[in-house]
């Protein structure tokens, strides 16, 4: 199928936005060294997990150098920092052990804010599934492009100006997401949060990271990132007491799939669609009989066809598709979901927004993007508040432009530097102030 010129546009867009160039696609260290080959790239034996597992939550699994792609040698070492590929233990959803992929950078710059370095979480923004567009992939690897896929490390921008700012930076893969034993449980709340919170724990036990049990730690994400970092922070009293937060950035946070799943059908990443369900049935194998029910082959082929795909793959491949025509009654996913009392059930046990976060939270939504719909995000903001939570809500105002891609892409980059900066003062150690009181005449 052709690429469709808007999101083609919007993929390249980002890919200048990087300065990434282009990489084979077999991976450095040859064939021995893989295990699995999603859409032509070798996946190394690193991401494979092993049969026994960790008891403690965050525990390394395993470590090793990783090589950054867009580096520059300096006095003091690589610029802007040394990374290493993680592997670490997690629990997931169903309160099973699971092994997470991720990386740790430390940074070559000096932290010069109050007290020792800090770490912030990174969570990615939407990657895709295929195992190939694992975000830790990415810092080696930021766009590849062989035929089969396309996967571009938008993520890697955030994460390389925080480096610069002397903020030492994991970040996670999430479950599922370059680890070979499981399909990645895309946008689901408790392990997406899970994969943030022990991702901290397992940079905090590496020997060679200057961050201790007393760095202050942040969270960072945007737009699956957002919903990840907005769990965690709702999660972390309860999940990791031992993770003190001094502030969570949730950036255009999916908070209510039922609203979410309305608004990306037929749009740029309709795709999306798939990786959503591909994930629910990985999490709740009860829901296999209502899939059985609804899907046609058509939607089968479709759901297998996205599960090793990665973002651009699905931009290009499904871009402006609806879900009727995966359907038997050629009903939508929406209508689907509206229709099952189990669907709606698992879907409310997704909803962020039920929790107190503990700690101060930023939430960033642009007035314009109607893929991770702004009502639902702003929501969110609303419903923090109403439970006394400590929170800062920007609302990002810009025009829309006709795209549900770019007008989500846009506010990412507008307001990244002010999320960094909102971040990094927290980090040093100074108070965050509400603005809850002035929710009623906020866009």
């Amino acid at each position: 199928m052709p690429p469709r010129p808007r999101t083609l546009a919007a993929a390249v867009t980002v890919a200048l936005a990087l300065g990434a160039q282009a990489v084979p696609a077999v991976a450095a260290d040859g064939p021995a060294a893989a295990t699995e080959v999603s859409r032509g790239i070798e996946i190394p034996a690193f991401y494979t997990p092993p049969a026994g597992l960790p008891e403690a939550d965050g525990a390394l699994i395993r470590s090793e150098p990783l090589p950054l792609a867009l580096s520059l040698p300096g006095l003091g070492g690589p610029l802007p920092g040394e990374a290493t590929r993680l592997m670490y233990k997690s629990t997931d959803a169903n309160g099973e052990p699971v092994a997470v992929t991720g990386a740790y950078i430390e940074p070559s710059a000096k932290w010069r804010g109050d007290g020792p370095r800090p770490l912030v979480a990174v969570a990615p923004g939407t990657m895709g599934q295929g195992d190939q567009c694992a975000a830790s992939m990415a810092l080696e690897h930021p766009l590849r492009f062989n035929g089969e896929t396309v996967s571009v490390g938008y993520e890697d921008l955030s994460i390389y100006r925080l480096l610069l700012r002397g903020v030492a930076v994991v970040v996670t893969d999430y479950v599922g997401l370059g680890t070979t034993d499981r399909l990645h449980t895309y946008v689901n709340r408790v392990d997406g949060a899970h994969a943030v919170l022990d991702a901290v724990r397992a940079a905090r036990s590496l020997d060679s990271a200057s961050v201790t049990s007393g760095s202050r730690v942040g969270l960072f994400g945007y737009s699956q990132g957002g919903g990840a970092t907005a769990a965690a922070a709702e999660l972390q009293p309860s999940y990791a007491p031992d993770v003190t937060l001094a502030g969570t950035y949730a950036g255009a946070p999916p908070a209510d799939l039922v609203e979410v799943t309305d608004a990306i059908d037929g749009g740029d990443l309709a795709g999306a669609l798939g990786w959503s369900l591909n994930g629910f049935l990985q999490s709740e194998p009860a829901l296999r009989p209502i899939a059985d029910r609804y899907i046609n082959p058509a939607g089968e082929e479709a759901l297998k066809d996205l599960s090793t795909m990665c973002v651009g793959d699905a931009l290009f491949a499904y871009g402006g598709d609806s879900s009727t025509a995966w359907t038997k009654g050629g009903q939508s996913i929406g209508d689907v979901i509206r229709a099952e009392p189990a669907l709606q059930a698992f879907l409310a046990e997704q909803r962020i927004g039920e929790l107190k976060p503990a700690s101060p939270v930023r939430v960033a939504t642009g007035t314009a993007d109607d893929l991770v719909p702004h009502d639902q995000s702003r929501q969110l903001a609303v419903d923090w508040c109403r439970k006394g939570a400590k929170v800062t809500y920007d609302p990002v105002v810009l025009p829309g432009v006709g795209s549900g891609l770019l007008n989500h892409f846009a506010p990412l980059l507008a307001d990244q530097g002010k999320a960094i900066s909102w971040l990094t003062d927290r980090l040093s150690g100074e108070p965050a102030r509400s603005n809850c009181w002035s929710m009623p005449v906020q866009p």
